[in-house]
């Protein structure tokens, strides 16, 4: 685990403000963290919900990651959107609806960066790996998988967390794993020993919403942990890395 590339990649799941983001960045950069997430363009379930800052959410981002020296990192949702994201944004991320957007995952492929792509909440392992060879068939193996919970008929959390999925797309590829506790519980009082247990079943990192204040954030606050918490958890994480 000593000579292992970790993936940990924390940030708002919308970005509100300039100043809001530039204090996340600030705390990151203090915590040793590589790489600040931020969603621009938000996919909503409902219509009447905050849906981003977009393309002004995309410059913020850029603006705040080169003066912390960060890696950014937000969703991509349209091939439209392709130019934008390739003039300002480090890594891309397809997320779990676009998981089988075949178009998309073909362009993406033919660009010169790191592709994060989410697992499909309705999506089977396999599934999963096929849509990764619509990227690698444009030339592009800079890939990071991302487990983000499945759909099943359980209703206590937001999604079932498959921790399984690691030890398959493990066996199955070389490329980094990593799982997002925020989605995969919808609560942030279990993120923390949902992370935990990912990184101890040899995750190779996180992706986490925080805020420093989740109570006002514009979405899916009750999944959002304060950068208190955070420091806290990737201080842990990183001792269970120690150990593995």
């Amino acid at each position: 685990m000593k000579n292992k590339k970790s993936f940990f990649i924390y940030g708002p799941c919308s970005i509100d403000t300039e100043a809001n983001l530039e204090y996340i960045a600030r705390n990151l950069k203090e915590m040793g963290v590589k790489y600040l997430r931020g969603g621009a363009f938000k996919p909503r379930t409902s219509p009447y919900t905050f849906k981003g800052l977009n393309y002004a959410g995309l410059k913020i981002l850029k603006r705040v990651s080169k003066k912390y020296n960060l890696k950014s990192v937000s969703e991509i949702l349209d091939v439209s959107y392709l130019k934008y994201f390739e003039e300002n944004i480090d890594v891309i991320q397809l997320g779990a609806r676009n998981m089988q957007n075949f178009t998309l995952l073909e362009e993406v492929g033919k660009l010169n960066k790191p592709i994060i792509i989410k697992r499909g909440f309705m999506s089977t392992i396999k599934e999963l790996l096929y849509s990764i060879e619509y990227i690698l068939q444009q030339g592009n193996d800079n890939i990071i998988i991302c487990e983000r919970g499945i759909r099943t008929f359980q209703q206590e959390s937001r999604f079932s967390l498959d921790i399984t999925s690691i030890f398959a797309l493990k066996e199955k590829t070389n490329f980094p794993v990593i799982v997002d506790p925020s989605h995969s519980t919808g609560n942030a009082n279990w993120i923390m020993n949902a992370s935990f247990g990912v990184m101890a079943a040899g995750a190779d990192g996180l992706m986490i919403e925080t805020h420093q204040n989740p109570f006002v954030s514009l979405s899916d606050a009750d999944q959002i942990i304060s950068l208190e918490k955070l420091k806290k958890l990737h201080q842990k994480v990183i001792e269970i890395q120690k150990i593995l």
